[in-house]
């Protein structure tokens, strides 16, 4: 028998510039110091609110696959570490900047995905923030460049945006949603990312409107497939859950789905050939999209929202054959995501969820990386992130086992793990 893996080694690194150009104060956050993915404590800084900034006291962020991927390099874009991740942020108004008018000390909020865009292109007018053409900034692991804009200088071009795994953030007023008080605040996290997610195509593309008439089916039952059968069945909507196997089967039923399909047995794959009006696609894996195109009836929409680390492949005749359409979808601006927060609010709707302590992370994510969370969504309970947290190893990370996307994007270079580069000298 194999021994066990050791576990991962990775060198700290902090930002080599780090020249606050305001006032701040100093946070800590759980970081990733190279694309082993591995997170320790470190200190982040955090400017303190100027005009139009909301500074809040992180109270719980949950954890999404995105995270996981993100930390890994495994998408096609620029990584910048040290990198704290989380986008799932609630917590309490701690203070205000002059001119803010929406929020005050003490208020519940939220924070997800975004925080900042040009707020002038046709999209941000639309409140489609996430489309923004003029560029958006994400919550974290995105590089402020705009001399105007930076604040606190840890980048040689700019700020680096560090996320929610974090004891505070400080957030322009305009990218903060209110949290309602029907909605336990440790709760509230994941509706940020994965409700929103699954919330605006279900919109979009008429399952909303049309209720009991339209027939929804959600790839893939995790953190994303879970909000997405509650969304959908709260509207009304006949809900099939489409997984490998039947291990989930009664976790889809009790969480609102009406039907189960095993994406493995042959037999049930055909029955449900031309059946849906909408698949809202969340499986984060490499598959082939072609058996649940043929599941889309004619007219009918796939809309893609996990993002696998590969290419899709498709052919002409699989959308022709049908008049289907294969579309996709990200989150969802900030009226939208405040339209969902109440329809959540009205209709009782909270995410599964697990809560953690900050030291538990790594096997959280390693967890979640691998599908051995079943469809709860884990959320760390920041109350236990403190100076000179030392976060639980996890023997099972192995950087050998997955590629990173762009290596010669990965900032600092001595970020590229070890066993990454050796790979790319292979290659």
């Amino acid at each position: 028998q194999a021994p066990p893996p050791t576990p991962v080694t990775t060198r700290l690194i902090l930002p080599t510039l780090t020249m606050p150009l305001v006032d701040t104060m100093t946070a800590y956050g759980l970081a990733a110091n190279d694309t082993s993915g591995v997170l320790h404590c470190i200190p982040v800084e955090r400017r303190k609110p100027q005009a139009g900034d909301v500074h809040i006291a992180i109270k719980y962020c949950g954890i999404c696959h995105s995270d996981f991927s993100e930390i890994r390099g495994e998408w096609p874009k620029p990584h910048l570490y040290p990198m704290v991740p989380g986008h799932e942020i609630v917590g309490e108004v701690l203070d205000v900047g002059s001119g803010v008018t929406k929020y005050k000390k003490g208020d519940r909020v939220g924070v997800g995905c975004m925080v900042d865009s040009c707020r002038k292109c046709d999209s941000c007018q639309r409140g489609l923030e996430q489309y923004c053409s003029g560029g958006n900034l994400f919550t974290y692991n995105s590089l402020i460049s705009d001399e105007n804009k930076i604040r606190v200088k840890n980048h040689p071009k700019g700020e680096v945006t560090q996320g929610g795994y974090s004891t505070h953030v400080t957030v322009r007023e305009e990218f903060v949603c209110k949290v309602p008080d029907k909605i336990p605040l440790e709760k509230a996290g994941p509706l940020l990312c994965a409700g929103i997610t699954m919330y605006s195509p279900l919109v979009r593309f008429g399952a909303k409107k049309a209720g009991k008439d339209f027939k929804v089916a959600i790839a893939g039952f995790g953190g994303l497939g879970h909000m997405a059968v509650k969304l959908s069945h709260a509207m009304g909507n006949d809900v099939t859950v489409i997984s490998r196997g039947t291990k989930k089967q009664a976790a889809a039923l009790a969480a609102g789905a009406h039907h189960y399909v095993d994406s493995k047995d042959a037999k049930s794959m055909k029955a449900a050939s031309g059946k849906f009006d909408l698949i809202l696609n969340t499986i984060g894996v490499n598959h082939d999209i072609v058996p649940y195109m043929n599941l889309v009836r004619t007219d009918g929409t796939m809309c893609m929202l996990g993002v696998p680390p590969g290419k899709l492949q498709l052919h002409a005749f699989n959308v022709i054959g049908g008049r289907k359409s294969l579309a996709g979808s990200l989150i969802g601006g900030l009226p939208e995501t405040q339209e969902m927060l109440e329809f959540c609010a009205e209709h009782k709707i909270v995410p599964d969820t697990e809560l953690i302590p900050a030291s538990f992370v790594n096997k959280a994510i390693y967890n979640l990386g691998h599908g051995h969370n079943d469809a709860s969504r884990y959320v760390i309970d920041m109350s236990t992130l403190k100076e000179g947290l030392k976060v639980d190893e996890e023997s099972r990370i192995d950087p050998k086992t997955w590629m990173v996307n762009l290596p010669e994007i990965v900032f600092p270079k001595e970020a590229l793990h070890s066993a990454h580069r050796a790979q790319l000298k292979q290659s």
